[in-house]
């Protein structure tokens, strides 16, 4: 077990309070329905990093053949099979899918990403078990603006004062532990774009569609700190198919 999927086990509960079952606007206002709109018509469904199984469910909800499921941590994975629904959950790592090759004709990782040490193999995996034609819904914490080190800034010190966002080191690959909140540490990993587009050229995968969506009204009025923010985005979405 590496350290990120240990402390996933101890702060599981972290994320299933606070990130589903309706708890956060950006995964009921933004996430799911975009996932909804990009899942249509898929019949074979893999959600890779499921964690409690939010988007296993939605998908299971769709006209579908199977749904599967899998994450590396069993605190994750024992929860999701409680909350039910039509999933076949497994406890695997992305970088080492349980399945045959082209099992899948909808791959979908949901804030996934930045937690994955072996990126290229985790995505050549994704390329694997998808069909020809086969597509990727990928969903990033914006890689650009959730750079480490990068934030909204208030500065009174100048005359006139200034708000400004500031951009950390976006070009340095960065593997932190944060503390999201009191005695809660959660692996991420920093990388910038063109890391993963390349990536998933390698695994076969061509971007066809890119979303940027501005946070949610939701958001926005849980966090009064961001409404000046209200045009920079906090979540980046992805859909690639697989070249035939």
């Amino acid at each position: 077990m590496t350290e990120g999927d240990r402390l996933w086990e101890v702060h599981a509960r972290w994320w299933q309070d606070g990130f589903t079952d309706g708890a956060d606007p950006e995964y009921e206002e933004q996430i799911l329905p975009l996932a909804a709109e990009h899942l249509a018509g898929a019949r074979r469904v893999l959600d890779v990093g499921c964690g409690e199984g939010q988007l296993s469910r939605l998908a299971a909800g769709l006209p579908v053949e199977r749904v599967a499921g899998i994450d590396p941590t069993w605190a994750q994975v024992e929860v999701a099979r409680r909350r039910g629904g039509a999933v076949g959950y497994a406890r695997a790592a992305a970088a080492d899918l349980p399945f045959v090759s082209g099992s899948f004709d909808a791959v979908v990782a949901c804030l996934v990403f930045e937690h994955i040490d072996d990126v290229d193999r985790a995505l050549a995996e994704v390329g694997r078990v998808l069909v020809e034609g086969g597509r990727f819904l990928f969903f990033l914490n914006h890689p650009l603006l959730q750079t480490p080190n990068s934030g909204w800034i208030d500065d009174q010190i100048l005359d006139p004062p200034e708000q400004y966002w500031r951009v950390g080191e976006y070009l340095v690959e960065d593997r932190t532990i944060e503390e999201v909140e009191k005695d809660v540490f959660i692996p991420f990993i920093h990388r910038p774009l063109s890391r993963y587009v390349n990536a998933m050229a390698a695994a076969g995968l061509v971007v066809h569609r890119m979303e940027e969506p501005a946070p949610p009204t939701g958001f926005l009025a849980r966090a009064a700190e961001y409404a000046a923010a209200a045009t920079i985005p906090r979540l980046l979405f992805l859909r690639a198919e697989k070249a035939r």
